[in-house]
């Protein structure tokens, strides 16, 4: 039976270690990577502005890994200012760049501030992994440019009417990524994230994202709400799927795999009603009052799309990616782990 690939690749990069720079490294996605790195033996440069991270997943990953203290050093700055990307490009070999203002209700209230986090920080960073001389840029790209585009599953080379400016600064990340590669050679790669979801992900706050607010009203006995009637479907995807696909596509040696982007997702899709159904059952194990929860509705949000999922063939075929969780066994770990957070306040 053939090795996964995934396995290769950790094992080599323990043998020979990099240096990498995890831009938004505070946040749930980007403490992932750190904690995965650490414990791959890896030295990285973490950046990060705390407008949507948190000081506490920082503190919680070096507390999982408290003998590799000194191989990760913090930057607190805003990927706004080029002084700051540069600083936190200096020396490394790749860079995971996945500081964003995430959030399509947040960005059809403020789209200003969702391109000048998402397009002019972004815009920092290449200039400055250009100039430092930096071998490879992987970045987070979202699903949301996929618009209007009804085909599922979805499939790289076919996008629709984008439908937020979330979506469009997106996009327009992956224009800029296409026109680095081709005018200065940085070697790109582009990974559309299909609604990511794991441990440390923010529940709170205005904007925060379906499956930890859920999961923190339902054990907090207040009201679940969905937007919509509940048969709009995602292709949820647990973080460590993400944290695979960031690796693999940093470390390919082949570059005619970048210069693209890629598909990160399972390749499946529940509706919201099957979602909170799924979160409940897991909960119940630890709060077996949720057991008879139902949720509440309300009317559909502007800019939402109907229904994600994701075609994974280009990103296996290319990058050797095998999803390890899908979303049954992902959310499983989820609400343990925050079951156990809460247990703790």
């Amino acid at each position: 039976m053939k090795r996964p690939r995934y396995e290769q690749v950790c094992e080599d990069l323990i043998n020979s270690p990099r240096r990498w720079l995890v831009t938004g490294v505070a946040g749930f996605i980007g403490s992932a990577l750190l904690e995965r790195l650490l414990d791959l033996g890896q030295t990285v440069v973490g950046v990060d502005n705390f407008i949507t991270g948190h000081k506490r997943n920082l503190d919680d990953v070096l507390s999982i890994h408290p003998d590799e203290r000194l191989q990760f050093r913090f930057i607190e700055g805003d990927l706004r200012d080029p002084a700051v990307a540069a600083d936190a490009v200096k020396d490394v070999d790749l860079v995971l760049h996945e500081a964003a203002l995430g959030s399509v209700p947040r960005s059809m209230k403020d789209p200003i501030a969702s391109h000048q986090h998402n397009v002019d920080a972004y815009l920092n960073v290449l200039v400055a992994a250009k100039d430092a001389g930096v071998k490879r840029v992987v970045y987070a790209s979202s699903s949301s440019v996929y618009g209007d585009h009804p085909g599922l599953p979805k499939v790289e080379d076919k996008i629709g009417k984008l439908l937020s400016p979330y979506a469009a600064t997106k996009r327009t990340d992956e224009i800029y990524a296409q026109t680095f590669q081709t005018a200065y050679g940085l070697e790109m790669v582009g990974l559309r994230y299909f609604n990511v979801f794991g441990r440390r992900q923010d529940p709170d706050g205005a904007y925060a994202a379906v499956i930890p607010r859920w999961i923190k009203a339902l054990a907090s006995n207040k009201p679940v709400v969905i937007f919509g009637d509940g048969s709009n479907s995602r292709d949820f995807c647990y973080v460590d799927n993400v944290v695979q696909a960031n690796i693999l596509a940093a470390t390919h040696e082949d570059p005619s795999v970048t210069g693209t982007v890629y598909n990160c997702g399972c390749n499946g899709r529940i509706d919201l009603k099957e979602l909170f159904a799924m979160i409940r059952e897991n909960l119940q194990k630890t709060h077996p009052d949720v057991a008879d929860v139902e949720p509440v509705f309300e009317g559909p949000r502007p800019g939402d799309i109907p229904h994600s999922q994701a075609s994974i063939e280009k990103i296996s075929a290319a990058l050797g990616y095998v999803p390890s969780h899908q979303v049954a066994d992902g959310m499983a770990e989820t609400v343990t782990w925050f079951a156990g957070r809460l247990a703790q306040k």
